[in-house]
C-alpha cells in the first residue's frame, strides 16, 4: 500500500484482522459525564488482546507481507504496546520478532514481550537511539521492519478502532484520541473523514512530550528530543505519513500535565472500575481541562490501552 488508506483499504484490514482481535466494548459513566458536562462513549481498547489497540495494526501489517518475508522475521522499536503486539503476532504466525526497547520501558511491558518469545535489544530513551539501534538490528538480522506508526498498513489497522466506535455510536460530535507517533490518531482521522465527516477529531498530548502540538503549530515535524511524561506510550514523534494525515484532518491538539493525566486515570479506575494506562487517560484529561469546549457534546473517546506498571504506584 503506497497511498493513504481508503475506506476500502480500512474495511479490508478489518476483515483481515477480525479473527485475531477482540471487538472491544463501548462503555460510559454517568458520574464522569456529569463531571465533564458532556456524554462520553469510551472505546475500551484496554480490553484488547495484548492490552492495547496496537495488535490491530501489527496484525494487518504482518499479514499483508508475503510468506517469504514473514518466515525471515520482523523487527521494530517500541516502548511497549507495539512491542507486545508485534511479539504476539510473530508468535501467532510462527516467526521471530526482534524488538528495540528504551531502557525506561515499563517492566510489565518488557516482561510481556519476553513472554511472547521476542528478542529484546535495549537502548537509551531517545528517538535517535531507538532508530539507530533498530537500523543495526535490521542490518544484522535481515528481518522486515514493521514500524510502529510510519506504515499505511499499520494506520489502516488502527483505523478499525474508530470504525467500530462509529458503527456502535453513529451520532458523535467529537472523536478524542491520544497522540504519540500518530498511528491511532491518523487512523481515527481517516475513519471519521470517511464515515462521520461532520464530526471533528481532537487529540490529547502530554505537556512533557508535546511534539505533535508544536508540529501542527509550526507546520512541520518538530521531533521529540527528551520527552518526560508519565504517559510512556506517547514518547515518540510524528512521522511523515502520520503528520500528513493529522495536519489535514485534526481540529486541535490539547496538551495536559502529568498531574491532570493521573487525575483522569484515577477517575476512570474509581468510577468505571477498569484499569487504563496513563497514555489512555490523556484525552479524558483534555476534556476535563477544557469543559466549556465540550459542554453538551457527544464524544467518542478511545481508551488506548491498559498496560499499567503497578510497581510505579504506591498502595497503602
Amino acid at each position: 500500500m503506497e497511498n493513504i488508506p481508503t475506506l476500502e483499504h480500512i474495511r479490508a484490514a478489518h476483515e483481515r484482522i477480525r479473527p485475531f482481535i477482540h471487538r472491544t466494548p463501548v462503555m460510559s459513566s454517568e458520574l464522569i459525564n456529569a463531571q465533564a458536562g458532556c456524554s462520553i462513549y469510551f472505546k475500551c481498547e484496554n480490553f484488547q488482546k495484548t492490552g492495547a489497540f496496537k495488535i490491530r495494526g501489527a496484525h494487518n501489517a504482518v499479514l499483508s507481507l508475503p510468506a517469504t518475508k514473514i518466515s525471515k522475521g520482523v523487527g521494530t522499536h517500541s516502548s511497549g504496546n507495539h512491542a507486545q503486539a508485534l511479539a504476539k503476532v510473530a508468535a501467532n504466525v510462527g516467526c521471530k520478532a526482534h524488538i528495540v526497547m528504551p531502557e525506561s520501558s515499563p517492566e510489565v511491558k518488557i516482561n510481556a514481550v519476553k513472554d511472547y518469545g521476542a528478542e529484546i535489544y535495549f537502548c537509551a530513551s531517545t528517538q535517535q537511539a531507538r532508530e539507530e539501534t533498530l537500523r543495526s538490528v535490521l542490518r544484522d538480522t535481515g528481518v522486515t521492519l514493521i514500524h510502529p506508526y510510519d506504515d499505511y498498513n499499520i494506520i489502516a489497522g488502527q483505523a478499525t478502532v474508530a470504525v467500530e466506535l462509529i458503527e456502535e455510536v453513529p451520532d458523535l460530535n467529537i472523536l478524542m484520541v491520544p497522540v504519540g507517533g500518530g498511528g491511532l490518531l491518523s487512523g481515527t482521522c481517516l475513519a471519521a473523514a470517511y464515515l462521520l465527516p461532520e464530526a471533528i477529531v481532537i487529540a490529547g498530548e502530554p505537556e512533557g512530550a508535546d511534539d505533535a502540538f508544536r508540529s501542527l503549530q509550526m507546520g512541520m515535524i518538530h521531533p521529540s528530543i527528551e520527552p518526560n511524561t508519565i504517559a510512556d506510550g506517547l514518547l515518540t514523534s510524528l512521522s511523515e505519513k502520520t503528520f500528513g494525515i493529522i495536519q489535514n484532518h485534526v481540529h486541535e491538539i490539547i496538551t495536559v500535565s502529568d498531574m491532570e493525566i493521573i487525575r483522569a486515570m484515577r477517575l476512570v479506575w474509581e468510577r468505571m472500575k477498569i484499569l487504563i494506562e496513563p497514555s489512555a487517560a490523556v484525552p479524558l484529561a483534555a476534556v476535563l481541562k477544557r469543559p466549556g469546549e465540550f459542554s453538551g457534546k457527544r464524544i467518542g473517546l478511545i481508551l488506548s490501552g491498559g498496560n499499567v506498571d503497578l510497581g510505579k504506584f504506591k498502595f497503602d
